[in-house]
């Protein structure tokens, strides 16, 4: 078709739709030009400045352009004569795959002022393909025995022309077996079936070829061609046939994977294909069977395919097709019975039916944990199932009913011993060899709270020094409870007890976490020496338990009181005055320094030596018992006036010490030698030192218990509350305003006066009673360690005797 001589008649097809541009154009606003496809590259389609009423000497200033809806640029226009061109060949298949009409949308734009034209160019199919099939040679296999009249398929032709340019006839080249019929689809397609005329004859003429011509609507039209090759069939009138209708077979289980179980055999008469036979499970055997046993399609044999089980299957019944290779095959069959014997192959099988874990350990005996079932697949005595736990578990096993057991608890359980068990059921079955399984599971114990709380002693001896820092750490009284969660969650506290009116919670905390014992106050040796109380440990679990233990303080002393000296009895800051006679002997007594330390026994032991002696000639020191002898007469050389300084000193670290200053003066008086005053008359050897020591130590130990008896009298009666201003002490206070306490053996007075404040002065045999304290002075008077047979007192500040304003 020339395709110049098409464009031209396309050319007066547009003039003619122009004629009726301006009435389309009132009622769509859309401008309609219609093209054919394959037009040639610059090819005028229209000029878009006539048609659109525009001024094409301003098509350039305006910038006119064209924006197709489109993957490429298929149109392109001029901007100085406004005329429409082909810019690339448009191919209205590739544009439009499967549609009857084709369109490419355009939009002409010019700007100063902005106007937009929507264009519409439709792309009209030209007969520029011819019909192809999709096969070239088409293959036909015909019986000899199919009669006439019989119709057979044939591949269509396909044209992507579209109209009556697609297709619209087929054309058989000529034949007397054969011809066609043309159908037309729904969608007005064409395709042809080809007809057998007469019974074919193999004989006569095995093979036919033949032409089918697919011819399309175009002008000039166009066609396509493919072969059709016919080959016919030899008749099968010969069906196989099977040695044997039946068969049964026995075969053990478990049989090992492609043994043999049968060979069948089928014979055909037929020759060459139709002899050839196939064997196949026909549609009467079921899936499970042909899963379980293999066919071979050419012998016929048949093999074990999968593990055979006699639990799951006993019988397999197959139906066994032999088919021939003809055209039209026949076929024959035959039935096969297999029959499992069973064997010992299954193991015993346990099933946990209930288990209640976890389960409190005091659970009651013959409760019932869990319920178990047992099972074997095998038959006879391979079936029988024995079952059993270990025997050291105090769980035990009790039939219910057929092969269902109960597992209860035979003995009281204990977590603390045992948190959890792991109980393994075994299960034997009775077969030849016996086959065997077993479960384990995991029974947890929960707690209940049944442990007391357990300290690692029954008694902790706790050693605190004293003047400690109040919240210092004293220890650790941690208990242990086996228990679980709050069960075991421990809270300490100390058991109430009163001391001299005070509250164990005054004197000491202890943490209700971890147990740690602290000292609320600074403790003193010389007031308290011990404690005993009891702090317990109580768990939180419902209901609580608790345990307690005994805990002794004992405080440690310090050197931290330095020693008193007592006699001879100075006032402060003063210089001791004695007088001797200078005719007094060789190792005549002086005077005896004595001082007392109200520290323990080890830090109390006072020494005594000279820190100045005027003449070390004169005078010796005893360190033991401070007693100053003379170690010669005096001559008339010695100076009238001797100066002795004594230091008493402990035995702590450091040691503490305290000095007395005694200024001797002699006389030439007949006064008795000192050491004549040791034989006065018998009147007078009742005030000697040692007596005079245990008259005073008696009365004081009498007044302090005739005192202990009435405030113990006045406190039972009046219950006076404990004092919140100082802790409790052993010392007792002796008022005249009578608001006195009493303990021990020390006096704490308000009173102006010393109150039986006796020391003896050892040299003149005599009892001095001293002179009363400034008024408002308030006086501590700790009596010396019981034993000692002294009552004295010391004007330190660091001694017993304290002056308090």
């Amino acid at each position: 078709m020339d395709i110049y001589s098409t464009v031209g008649a396309w050319k007066r097809y547009v003039s003619f739709f122009l004629l009726f541009l301006p009435m389309l154009t009132s009622v769509f606003a859309v401008t309609h030009y219609s093209v054919p496809e394959e037009m040639e590259v610059g090819s005028v389609v229209a000029n878009l400045a006539a048609d659109l009423g525009l001024d094409a000497k301003t098509l350039s200033r305006r910038k006119i352009r064209l924006d197709i809806i489109a993957n490429k640029k298929y149109m392109e226009v001029n901007k100085e004569t406004g005329e429409l061109f082909i810019l690339e060949k448009m191919d209205r298949e590739y544009l439009c795959t499967s549609k009857t009409t084709c369109f490419l949308k355009m939009e002409v734009i010019l700007d100063n002022p902005v106007r937009i034209f929507n264009i519409e160019l439709e792309i009209t199919d030209i007969n520029d393909n011819s019909p192809s099939f999709r096969r070239d040679t088409i293959h036909l296999d015909i019986s000899e025995s199919t009669p006439a009249g019989e119709r057979f398929s044939l591949s269509n032709a396909v044209d992507p022309d579209i109209g009556i340019n697609s297709i619209k006839n087929y054309y058989l080249s000529e034949s007397s077996d054969f011809d066609i019929e043309i159908q037309t689809g729904r969608d007005g397609s064409k395709f042809a079936d080809l007809i057998l005329k007469k019974a074919l004859d193999r004989e006569e003429q095995a093979l036919h070829n033949l032409v089918l011509i697919a011819v399309d609507g175009g002008i000039p039209a166009r066609s396509g061609t493919a072969s059709i090759i016919v080959r016919v069939l030899d008749t099968n009138d010969n069906a196989p046939r099977f040695d044997k209708e039946s068969y049964t077979i026995s075969l053990p289980e478990n049989s090992p994977i492609g043994s043999l179980v049968v060979k069948l055999n089928a014979t055909d008469l037929d020759e060459g294909a139709n002899a050839e036979i196939i064997y196949s499970y026909s549609l009467y055997t079921s899936e499970k069977t042909q899963e379980a046993f293999g066919l071979n399609q050419n012998n016929g044999e048949i093999r074990v395919k999968e593990m055979i089980n006699y639990e799951d299957f006993r019988i397999y019944d197959m139906e066994i097709i032999a088919r021939d290779k003809g055209a039209n095959s026949l076929s024959g069959q035959c039935k096969i019975t297999v029959l499992i014997t069973d064997m010992n192959d299954n193991h015993p099988d346990i099933s946990i039916k209930s288990f209640q874990n976890p389960i409190k350990e005091n659970v009651a005996v013959d409760t019932v944990i869990a319920v178990v079932s047992v099972s074997d697949k095998d038959s006879e005595d391979n079936g029988v199932v024995d079952i059993h736990i270990p025997n050291n578990l105090p769980f035990a096993l009790r039939e219910s009913s057929d092969n269902y057991y109960e597992l209860i608890v035979s003995e009281p359980l204990d977590r603390e011993k045992v948190p959890e068990y792991d109980i393994t059921f075994t299960v034997i079955d009775r077969g030849s060899p016996p086959l065997s399984d077993n479960e384990t599971i995991t029974l947890e114990l929960l707690d209940v709270n049944d442990n007391v709380p357990q300290f690692p002693k029954p008694f902790y001896t706790i050693p605190v020094a004293e003047n400690n820092a109040p919240g210092a750490l004293l220890g650790s009284l941690s208990a242990f409870d086996p228990d679980l969660h709050e069960n075991q969650y421990l809270v300490y506290f100390i058991i109430e007890k009163e001391i001299a009116n005070t509250s164990m919670s005054m004197l000491f905390s202890i943490n209700p976490e971890n147990g740690n014992l602290y000292a609320l106050k600074t403790f003193d040796y010389e007031i308290e020496k011990e404690f005993l109380f009891h702090i317990e440990a109580r768990d939180s679990g419902v209901p609580p338990l608790s345990s307690n233990v005994t805990v002794h303080i004992i405080i440690m002393d310090q050197n931290d009181n330095t020693p008193t000296i007592v006699s001879p009895w100075r006032a402060h800051g003063s210089v001791v005055e004695e007088k001797i006679p200078r005719s007094t002997d060789k190792g005549s007594l002086v005077a005896k320094v004595i001082a007392i330390d109200t520290d323990s026994v080890h830090n109390s032991r006072i020494s005594y030596q000279f820190l100045l002696n005027t003449d070390n000639t004169l005078f010796s020191l005893d360190q033991y018992n401070g007693e100053i002898r003379t170690m010669r007469m005096f001559s008339y050389r010695d100076a009238r006036h001797q100066r002795l300084v004594v230091i008493a000193k402990d035995n702590g670290e450091p040691a503490l010490s305290a000095t007395v200053t005694i200024k001797l003066s002699t006389v030439e008086t007949a006064l008795k030698s000192y050491s004549d005053m040791t034989e006065v008359p018998l009147e007078y050897d009742i005030f000697s030192d040692l007596n005079l020591y245990l008259v005073i130590g008696l009365g004081s130990v009498s007044f302090l218990l005739l005192i202990t008896i009435l405030v113990t009298i006045v406190l039972k009666c009046q219950k006076p509350k404990p004092s919140k201003a100082a802790p409790p002490s052993r010392n007792s206070v002796i008022s005249s305003e009578r608001n006195s306490t009493f303990a021990d053996s020390t006096l704490v007075s308000n009173d102006a006066y010393w109150y039986s404040m006796f020391l003896a002065e050892t040299r003149k045999g005599k009892l001095v009673v001293r002179q009363p304290a400034p008024k408002g002075s308030r006086y501590v008077v700790s009596s010396l360690p019981r034993g000692t047979g002294l009552t004295d007192t010391s004007d330190s500040a660091a001694s017993t005797l304290q002056v308090r304003n």
